[in-house]
């Protein structure tokens, strides 16, 4: 096999593709030519992973996603809300009750109530509703010690 950026040089279409960023949806042209290796040219799951600088679970993965539903494109990334949502109350009466909480004492508060979440998805949910909190750090007075 010959280098890519030799190929491109020369002028030639280059041999290898560049390997889609993780954690990111592979656009449909990259998906749909993967799949057709697959399915129209009898190559394995495995060969066309290896082609197109794929995971061969992701090929597989997308072929039979294809065959259930006829369907190329990519499936909605991201959690659900719905949890915290469902807090929403007990969340506002809390920041009502104190209102100088701070995130980590929210937290704590919901978790004491039986609603465990990461600071990060809490604070996510403050600013989707507008309650966005800004982190306090203390300094120190000049002099104090």
């Amino acid at each position: 096999m010959t280098n890519g950026a030799a190929d491109e040089a020369a002028g030639a279409p280059p041999t290898v593709l560049p390997a889609p960023r993780k954690g990111r949806a592979v656009n449909e042209e990259l998906r749909g030519l993967a799949m057709a290796a697959v399915l129209h040219e009898g190559m394995s799951g495995s060969a066309a992973a290896r082609r197109f600088g794929l995971g061969r679970a992701t090929v597989s993965r997308w072929v039979r996603r294809y065959r259930e539903t006829g369907r190329v494109r990519a499936a909605a990334q991201g959690g659900s809300t719905a949890r915290l949502e469902r807090a929403r109350g007990l969340i506002l009466r809390i920041l009502v009750a104190q209102p100088d909480i701070s995130m980590y004492g929210l937290r704590d508060a919901l978790a004491a109530e039986g609603v465990k979440v990461y600071p990060t998805t809490l604070q996510r949910f403050l600013k989707r509703h507008g309650l966005d909190r800004k982190t306090r750090r203390t300094r120190r007075q000049a002099g104090g010690g």
